[in-house]
C-alpha cells in the first residue's frame, strides 16, 4: 500500500493508524508529525503566507477564488512517480486543500490508477467516521476501530468530569480580519468540553460575520483559533480581538493543532477547551496549547 495525503489532517490520520511507512506523498502544509514533510515527497505546493496579516491572507484568497485560480498546485509528475494506491483528499473547503475533482482529473490525464478517498466531515462524529474510512481503504480496519474507541473513551472521560456543571457560553473566532465564527465540527468540540457554543453554525460552513453578531449572545468565554496559526499567532490575534468582548475571558488556542484540522488531535482540543472552561475539573494541557489573553 502506497498512500498520498493531500491535506494535513489526513496525514495525521495515516500516522495515527500506524501507516507512516506507507505514506509516500504529502503537502507543503503537513507539519505533524514533523517527519511527514521532512521525509516524504511534497506533491502539493502553495503560497507561503507566513508574514502576511489575516487581512492580507483574506484578500489573497478571495482574489484568487474570484479570478477562478487555484490556491494550491498539484505537482502531477511527482505524484505519478510515486505510483500511489490510495490518495486522500477533500471537497470540504477550497481554501484548505485541493478538491478531489482536481486530483481525479490529474490522474486521468496521467493515466494513473489510484483509489481516491475524499474526507469531508462536518461534525465531530463524522470526523471519527473518517478514521474508519481511511482504515478500511488502507486495509487496517481493526486499527481504525481501536483509534476511534480510544478517542471515544477520552471524550467520555471529559464528559464525566464536566457533568452537572454550569456550561459557559462560548464564542469561537475562527478568523479575525474579517471575523468568522465557528462552523463545522467546532461547536461539537465546545459541547464535548462542557460549554455552550453561541454565534455558531454547527455542521455548516463557517461564514463571515461581524463583531457585533459574535458578541450579541453575551459570551462568557471567547476562544481565538485562527486557521493556519499555532498558539503564538493565535495569541497575537486574540489580543486584538479582546476589546470586542470586554465582559468575556479571552483565550488563544493552537488552532491548527487542536481545533481546525479534522484529525485525531481534535480530542486534544476538547481536553484543552475543557481545561479552560472547567479548570478545577480538567487538567491544563502542556505548553503551546492554550494561553489566556484577558
Amino acid at each position: 500500500m502506497r498512500i498520498v495525503s493531500l491535506l494535513p489532517s489526513a496525514t495525521e490520520i495515516v500516522y495515527a493508524l500506524g501507516l507512516g511507512d506507507a505514506l509516500v506523498g504529502v503537502t507543503f502544509e503537513c507539519d505533524e508529525p514533523p517527519a511527514a514533510r521532512a521525509e516524504k515527497t511534497v506533491v502539493v505546493g502553495g503560497r507561503d503566507t507566513r508574514g502576511m496579516t489575516p487581512a492580507e491572507i483574506d484578500r489573497y484568497v478571495k482574489g484568487r477564488i474570484a479570478a477562478g485560480d487555484d490556491l494550491y498546485t498539484l505537482h502531477a509528475d511527482a505524484l505519478a512517480g510515486l505510483a500511489p494506491d490510495l490518495i486522500l483528499t477533500q471537497d470540504l473547503c477550497r481554501v484548505c486543500a485541493l478538491p478531489s475533482g482536481h486530483v481525479e482529473d490529474a490522474l486521468d490525464h496521467l493515466g494513473c490508477r489510484a483509489d481516491v478517498l475524499s474526507l469531508d466531515p462536518y461534525t465531530l462524529d463524522e470526523v471519527l467516521e473518517t478514521f474508519l474510512a481511511v482504515g478500511a481503504r488502507a486495509g487496517v480496519p481493526e486499527r481504525a476501530a481501536a483509534l476511534v474507541a480510544a478517542c471515544e473513551r477520552r471524550l467520555a472521560a471529559v464528559a464525566a468530569r464536566t457533568a452537572g456543571r454550569p456550561r459557559p457560553r462560548v464564542t469561537v473566532v475562527e478568523w479575525v480580519d474579517p471575523p468568522f465564527g465557528a462552523g463545522h465540527w467546532v461547536p461539537d468540540l465546545i459541547r464535548a468540553a462542557g460549554g455552550e457554543p453561541v454565534a455558531a453554525r454547527g455542521g455548516e460552513r463557517s461564514v463571515q460575520t461581524s463583531w457585533a453578531e459574535l458578541a450579541a449572545p453575551g459570551p462568557e468565554v471567547v476562544l481565538v483559533t485562527p486557521c493556519g496559526f499555532h498558539l503564538h499567532g493565535a495569541a497575537e490575534q486574540a489580543a486584538r480581538v479582546a476589546p470586542h468582548f470586554p465582559d468575556a475571558r479571552v483565550w488563544a488556542i493552537d488552532g491548527d493543532g487542536l481545533v481546525v484540522r479534522p484529525g485525531p488531535r481534535l480530542v486534544d482540543g476538547v481536553e484543552a477547551i475543557a481545561a479552560i472552561l472547567h479548570p478545577d475539573a480538567v487538567p491544563r494541557p502542556g505548553a503551546g496549547s492554550i494561553r489566556r489573553v484577558v
